[in-house]
Order: C-alpha cells, then structure tokens, then sequence
C-alpha cells in the first residue's frame, strides 16, 4: 500500500481510480437509460479519422488528425478509448517505478515517470482499439462509401481553398450525418473563402476537388 499510495506513484493512482469511475459511471447510465460513452462522442468533431498511415504524406492531413487516427479515435468509442488509456497509463507507470526501485533503490520522480508512461501507454491504446473495433458492433447505416459525396454540397468551414491549397469542408451524408473533408477548387483560377456553398464534382485520393454552386436549387 505504501509504493501504490507513494507521491511519485500519484498519477498512476488517479489514472486507475477515474477508469474505475468511469466505469461505474457507465454502468449507472447505461441502468438509468442515458450512458455518458455517447454524450462524449458528441462533444468531438465528427471527422473522418480512419486515415491510412502508410500513405504518402499530403498537406491535407493535420498532425492532430494523424495522431487521433492512429489511436482509433472515429473507430471506437471516445470513451473506450479513454478507458484503455487511463488503464494501460496506470498498470505501466506502476510497473516502471516498480523496475527504478528494484534498479536503482527508488523510485523516479512523478513527472519524467508519467512521461515516459505516456510514450509507453500510446502503442497499447492503437491496439486495443483496434482490437475492439474488430469485435464492436456497427450501424451498417453509418458506412458510407466517401465515393457517394460527389454531388454533394459543402460549406468551406476552414480556412481558403485554392488550387495546391486545401481547406475543410462541411457537409452532411444520406444519413444526414455530417463529415468533414478537404477540398480544393477544380478550376486553375477558383478560390473559396469560408462560408462558400460548394459542389463537389470528383475525388483525388483524400482530397475533392469542387465548384462554386451557382444552383440556389442545390442546398447542403
């Protein structure tokens, strides 16, 4: 109890002790009829994280849209993902100062053991999540091939886009479930501020290429 309960093991003890609230949190919202797994999932952006790591490397892709994909964030639940964060966090900050003290005689400081916690923890987390978005069931209605967007209408959300210059795009399936995507204008000499209502006419890998819809009979 004493090396559980020592200061330098404090991170790893509240890592542990919120995965088991979560966990009883869970459960006493999914009895009641509620779950806070969903309510999470709301609260980030619905963005297309399923990204080909080992693709050649495109301006469009963001370091934080890298890094969320490789933790399965869009492939599992955000809550999940969390939970194997916090689990795998807590057992191997234990396990390293455990190793120091066996080592050296002591235990290494809070901070550079719950660094270096964080590095080993992240490769557990892909895994696992990618361990259970195999066996998780899915809404067939939510797979939506990114081929049947040619047609649609966007909103440029961020940024300008030009011709060798992408910007995100808004815009909303069947399903009416909304995706962002990046988009670049299909003419040499077209621009799209933010705000502009665009069709998007073909895809090029993870980018589409759109024009301005001039059509007031096409909306988003």
């Amino acid at each position: 109890m004493e090396f559980l309960f020592a200061q330098q093991n404090m991170p790893f003890a509240v890592a542990l002790a919120l995965m088991f609230l979560i966990a009883v949190l869970e459960g006493v919202t999914t009895v009641l009829g509620a779950g806070i797994s969903g309510f999470l999932d709301s609260l980030l952006p619905e963005m297309n994280f399923d990204l080909d790591m080992d693709a050649p490397d495109i301006h469009t892709n963001t370091p934080l849209t890298r890094v969320l994909g490789w933790l399965r964030f869009g492939q599992v639940p955000a809550l999940v993902i969390m939970v194997i964060f916090l689990t795998a966090f807590g057992l191997l900050g234990y396990v390293i100062q455990a190793v120091s003290e066996n080592l050296t005689g002591h235990m290494m400081p809070g901070l550079p053991a719950s660094c270096f916690a964080l590095v080993c923890s992240s490769p557990f987390v892909r895994v696992g999540g990618g361990i259970l978005a195999k066996i998780m069931p899915k809404d067939e209605t939510e797979a939506v091939s990114e081929q049947s967007f040619i047609g649609l209408i966007a909103v440029i959300t961020l940024g300008t886009a030009k011709p060798g210059k992408a910007a995100q795009g808004k815009l909303k399936d069947r399903h009416g479930q909304t995706h962002y995507v990046m988009i670049e204008p299909d003419g040499h000499e077209e621009q799209f501020t933010q705000g502009t209502e665009v069709l998007l006419v073909k895809q090029q890998g993870a980018l589409f290429k759109a024009i301005l819809n001039t059509s007031s009979a096409l909306i988003d």
